[in-house]
């Protein structure tokens, strides 16, 4: 449930890039929800398409929450499903790992939450400024945190791309959270790694800021193709806004509220 106060504009957008043949990211987004999500799959062949599907599919019956804690919990709920079902096949399979990264966007009112497995990030695009919500499970930022290597020597270190934590991955999950307050004017950008290992941080910001968010996600997925898309990738905008526009009954009336989604070929 949402504020009717606030109008939430959406799109997303996923393609599998110029190099994969398979596209293993899935996005979700039911607005009336609160709830943005993109997977990002692993584990080869088909697995990782089967591991982010199965993502989807469980927190496809989130519903509609009673309060934000309830949304929160319906969303564990949901992601220990998909981890344990994961973690089944993995061990039909031989043992081999198979799972996926999450990063969401749940919105409750007012509220926000952030809820992050793997390297997919949310971002927080408020007053000109972006701001990485998540903090990427992964070797690399491990090393970061720790101090061991400087930020020039992650954008090329050998195993930046190796995460610590997957939904499926292992028999337990844990998911981390940030929560937070929406302001009008705040724009959210949930994407996998195949964004940002293509488009730097401020041309996220200005593409959101200067477009509408379909434009956006389309310029984004674009700008990742011409330089070389060698990973799927999968963006979506949330804008956030005062409602303003009324039907002549006095209800508040939302257009678009319903989101588009588009996958690109």
């Amino acid at each position: 449930m949402n504020d009717p106060g606030i109008r939430f504009e959406s799109f997303g957008l996923s393609n599998p890039g110029k190099v994969r043949e398979l596209n293993e990211d899935r996005l979700l987004m039911a607005p009336r929800s609160g709830l943005w999500l993109v997977a990002d799959g692993m584990g080869g062949h088909d697995a990782g398409e089967v591991a982010s599907s199965c993502i989807v599919e469980h927190l496809a019956t989130i519903g509609v929450a009673s309060s934000a804690p309830d949304l929160r919990a319906r969303f564990e709920d949901r992601i220990g499903r998909a981890n344990a079902q994961i973690w089944s096949i993995a061990q039909s399979r031989g043992g081999t790992t198979i799972g996926s990264t999450v990063a969401a966007l749940l919105t409750f009112e007012r509220q926000f939450a952030c809820i992050w497995i793997g390297d997919s990030r949310v971002y927080l695009v408020r007053g000109g400024q972006i701001t990485q919500l998540s903090h990427d499970h992964t070797e690399v930022q491990e090393l970061l945190d720790r101090g061991v290597i400087t930020p020039a020597e992650a954008r090329v270190w050998p195993r930046r791309n190796v995460i610590t934590r997957a939904v499926g991955a292992e028999e337990e999950v844990a998911v981390d959270i940030e929560l937070g307050r929406i302001q009008p004017g705040d724009v959210f950008v949930v994407n996998s790694d195949g964004l940002t290992a293509h488009a730097s941080e401020a041309e996220i910001r200005d593409a959101v800021i200067s477009d509408e968010p379909e434009a956006a996600c389309r310029k984004l997925v674009e700008m990742v193709l011409e330089r070389g898309g060698t990973d799927n990738v999968t963006v979506i905008v949330v804008r956030c806004q005062e409602a303003s526009v009324f039907a002549e009954d006095g209800r508040i009336f939302a257009p678009r509220a319903g989101a588009g989604i588009a996958n690109g070929g």
